[in-house]
């Protein structure tokens, strides 16, 4: 069973910045094969989906998403990453990550979330 750990979620100010990772419980061989998403959840809201990264490290982003955040991976450290900058207090979400294991649109496993808080 695959296992995603999301973590560097936290409390910041309005223009603070934070690094969230999610580390996968798969081989680096295993891990390159896979496709990664990050989603976010707002308070009251559905989940959306924030972006996303190919095994190639290429990457597509909403456009809400899109110049602030960056998201990037690790394949020797089995581990994804996302930045945000500049954050704003409608950033405050749960953050989710997803692998899809072959890469065909789906989402097979997902990580527990970390919570991202950000205050004016």
């Amino acid at each position: 069973q695959v296992q995603l750990m999301e973590s560097g979620g936290g409390s910041v100010e309005a223009g603070g910045s934070l690094r969230l990772s999610c580390a996968a419980s798969v081989s680096e061989v295993t891990y390159r094969r896979y496709c990664m998403t990050w989603f976010r959840q707002a308070p009251e809201k559905e989940r959306r989906w924030v972006g996303s990264i190919d095994t190639t490290g290429t990457t597509t982003y909403d456009d809400s998403a899109r110049g602030r955040f960056t998201i990037s991976r690790d394949n020797a450290r089995s581990t994804l990453y996302r930045r945000l900058n500049t954050l704003r207090p409608d950033d405050t979400a749960i953050c989710y990550c997803a692998a899809d294991v072959k890469c065909a649109g789906g989402f097979d496993h997902w990580g527990q979330g970390t919570q991202v808080t950000v205050s004016s």
